[in-house]
């Protein structure tokens, strides 16, 4: 039983709240004096539903393009640290042998229930705004091309990001949603005429706008424009405040709202880790005061973000207020994923996944199906 805690409930923000857990659920939620039995006083402490990052590489030295299960979990523990109790693990390009080899690590750790699913960020994405990706690896996405992939995933593929106006992209996106994966537009050159069939085709989800793709313009709003704009689709921002300023942050989540904003990481292996070379996918990457760059072309090179830092972020740095946080950085995510009815918000029958951040919004302890990570 977690008691005297200021609770971060879907709608409100409770003070004086209890928590009980039993079986890896919550069990019970009120204010107020609790229930009989064992008690761990949280002393006012913020309480808010464990972190979902829908995009992340990696971290604590390990990446998820590893084919060692050892490593895969080291960056999974690395982030759980940092609250974060659900994620996807995400791919660079890689040419498709590869990116089915990789997926068998991930496929048994998914089935095993350290990760939610598989992110494929490419290969089906634009050379011209590849950022960290090997653009001699990249392809147009042809339907046998998009098949292979989906087959070695045995149904752990959660999500694919590509460039609709490649050749064959509106078709992919189509072929994407039919099989149930979400359709994300990303590291696309195209204009808003090229985005919005595939929106209409059924891609819902723009990765880390603003990040790899054609800039806003106020005669040819672009992907951003056309991402941003429409109720259908949910928008990914990386909140180290590195990849895109506070102001811009605000104004993206502000308008996109709590029903259309989710925070990532887009962390790659260096994250709680120290500064120095590392590699992402297939390039070198440098990493300077926690800063990640491609170390041939000087590209932003993901992030070493935790979400813990992102839901700071979001409401020290880009002036949102805390339930707005937690939506961004839970409850949004878990919708989006179709978990919402497993975790993402504190409410009975949901697992036990909670963070309890001190007066600086810095994790204090981490609970994950009823079980304290630290």
């Amino acid at each position: 039983m977690l008691t005297g805690g200021r609770l971060a409930l879907p709608d409100e923000l409770v003070d004086n709240g209890w928590l009980a857990v039993s079986g890896g659920r919550i069990a019970g939620i009120g204010t107020g004096t609790p229930p009989a039995g064992e008690h761990v006083d949280l002393a006012g402490a913020l309480v808010v539903p464990g972190f979902i990052d829908s995009h992340c590489h990696g971290g604590g030295g390990g990446s998820f393009s590893s084919a060692d299960p050892k490593e895969i979990l080291r960056a999974v523990a690395a982030h759980r640290r940092h609250g974060t109790t659900t994620m996807l693990a995400s791919l660079v390009s890689e040419p498709i042998r590869s990116l089915v080899n990789q997926q068998a690590a991930l496929r048994e750790l998914v089935e095993d229930g350290e990760l939610a699913g598989i992110h494929l960020e490419g290969p089906f994405i634009a050379r011209a705004r590849c950022g960290a990706h090997d653009p001699a690896v990249l392809l147009e996405p042809d339907t046998t091309a998009v098949d292979a992939l989906l087959r070695a995933g045995h149904g752990a593929v959660r999500m694919v990001t590509l460039a609709p106006e490649l050749a064959g992209g509106v078709r992919a996106v189509r072929q994407l949603t039919e099989a149930g994966v979400i359709a994300a537009i990303g590291h696309t050159d195209g204009t808003e005429e090229q985005i919005r069939p595939a929106i209409d085709a059924g891609a819902t989800v723009g990765t880390h706008l603003f990040n790899g793709m054609r800039p806003l313009h106020h005669r040819e709003p672009g992907p951003i424009g056309a991402l941003l704009d429409d109720e259908r689709v949910t928008v990914e921002l990386i909140c180290d405040l590195v990849h895109v300023h506070p102001t811009v942050l605000r104004i993206a989540a502000t308008h996109a709202g709590r029903g259309r904003t989710v925070l990532i990481t887009d962390a790659m292996s260096a994250t709680d880790a120290v500064d120095g070379r590392y590699h992402l996918g297939r390039l070198d990457v440098d990493v300077r005061d926690g800063v990640a760059t491609v170390a041939e072309t000087g590209a932003l090179a993901g992030s070493t973000l935790t979400m813990d830092v992102a839901f700071r972020n979001l409401v020290r740095g880009a002036g949102l207020d805390v339930l707005a946080a937690v939506h961004a950085t839970s409850a949004r995510a878990a919708e989006l994923l179709g978990i919402e009815d497993r975790t993402g918000s504190l409410r009975t029958g949901l697992a036990a996944d909670l963070v309890v951040l001190d007066e600086d919004l810095r994790p204090a302890r981490v609970l994950r199906n009823g079980g304290w990570v630290c």
